[in-house]
Order: C-alpha cells, then structure tokens, then sequence
C-alpha cells in the first residue's frame, strides 16, 4: 500500500522489558523485521529514539538546562542508531545512518539528496540526532524528515498502546474507546494525544497521514500491506 515510509520507533521499544539500555535480543528482532520489509521493496526510514538511554525532560529544573539536556538526548539517539544499524547489517539489510550532528567516524553527515539517493538504492536510512536543535522532540524529527524524503505515510510506533483512545486507556475504570480513523481536526478539538503539537502541525499543514500503533512482530507487514493496523490520522 505504501512504497516509502518513514518509522518513529521510540528508544524504549529497543529497551525490551528492560528498564536501562539496549536490549540486543529485542534489537534483533526489529532489525529482522525490518530487513524482510527492505527486501520485498519498501524504501523505510526510521528515526529512533533515546528514551531507554537518556530522556532530558527527567532531569530536575535545577540541574542542567533544557539545552543541554536536550543534546545529551541527540546523542543517545545516535547510539541506538548505531546498534541498529549493526543488528540490521547482520540481518543482511544494507543500511546508513546519518545524523543531524556530525560525527564522521561514525554515521554520515545528514543532507536529504544523500538519503534519498540511498532510499532509492534499497537502503535502509535511519536518522540519528532528532533535527539537531533543542527543543524540539523526535517526533518532530519524524515529521520533518518524513516530508523531506517525500515519504507516503509516517509510522509511529509505540510500546503502550494499539491507537489514539478517546482518553486515556491505562486510568483505573477507563471508559475510553480506540479510534481506528480520525481526522487531524478532530484530533486537534478533542485534544488527543498524538504526537508534540510542532510535529502534530507539521503533518496537519502538509497533509501527511500518520498511523500510530503498538511496534510488534508482523505489525509493519501488515499495515503495509493494507490492513488496518491503529489508528488512522489524515
């Protein structure tokens, strides 16, 4: 159903049940999951998280500031990034990562012509370091990107729950419903919880459809194939 995608997946999701780091099992996994997808023609780009490694909106408001913070949290990024471009590399799938911070011994510089000449070459692209300015979250980096390499659909992964709900479904007692489709208007007015409100913006002005639903084995597949995975907004 789609040909070139983009998927923010969350640091956490690499973390496995693991409440620290990287689990390399669960890394594994993702990376043989998205190789298969890489293989049968998706063109997939990911832009990954560092929540398993460093979150900055922990830190105390007395401690270091926001910015600094903030870019400790890009290079966290850049680390999980690494990890799975290597599990991916051993799953068979050529891939790149290029960050927005540069770290040449590492991964390449980030320039869109560059990612997407590698897209086009059947390359997986991961994109480290956010959009390389604090304050602003991955999934504005997700949001960016995905407009920049002209990607169909941004996929947003999470570790919690299946969808958008009408509220929260994890409250004692929740009454909550789960949306399979709803329009980015509605998500606005209703005030639910999709993504940060730049990134929110980003694809509402672009009319870029996100799908938000739980990362597990076969889910990519089949949302890829058309089914219906989560939830729908466009």
């Amino acid at each position: 159903m789609y040909k070139r995608v983009l998927l923010k997946l969350s640091g956490e999701a690499l973390a496995g049940t693991q409440k620290f780091g990287i689990n390399f099992g669960v890394a594994r996994a993702v990376a043989r999951d998205l190789a298969a997808l890489a293989q049968n023609g998706c063109e997939l780009a990911v832009v990954v998280g560092g929540g398993n490694i460093f979150r900055g909106r922990n830190i105390p408001k007395d401690s270091i500031d926001r910015a600094t913070a903030d870019y400790m949290g890009m290079t966290a990024t850049i680390m999980n990034a690494i990890a799975l471009q290597a599990e991916l590399e051993q799953a068979g799938a050529h891939c790149r990562v290029l960050t927005a911070i540069s770290m040449k011994e590492v991964a390449e510089d980030y320039i869109r012509r560059q990612a997407r000449s590698h897209l086009k070459d059947g390359k997986i692209v991961i994109f480290a370091a956010g959009t390389g300015n604090p304050y602003f979250t991955t999934d504005t980096a997700a949001a960016l990107r995905a407009l920049e390499i002209d990607a169909e659909v941004l996929l947003k992964a999470t570790t919690s729950v299946d969808g958008i709900y009408t509220s929260d479904p994890n409250r004692k007692g929740s009454k909550s419903k789960k949306l399979t489709h709803v329009s980015f208007r509605t998500a606005l007015t209703k005030r639910l919880k999709v993504m940060d409100s730049t990134a929110f913006s980003l694809c509402m002005d672009n009319k870029l459809p996100v799908i938000v639903f739980k990362y597990k084995a076969g889910a990519l597949a089949k949302i890829l194939s058309g089914e219906r995975i989560g939830t729908l907004v466009n």
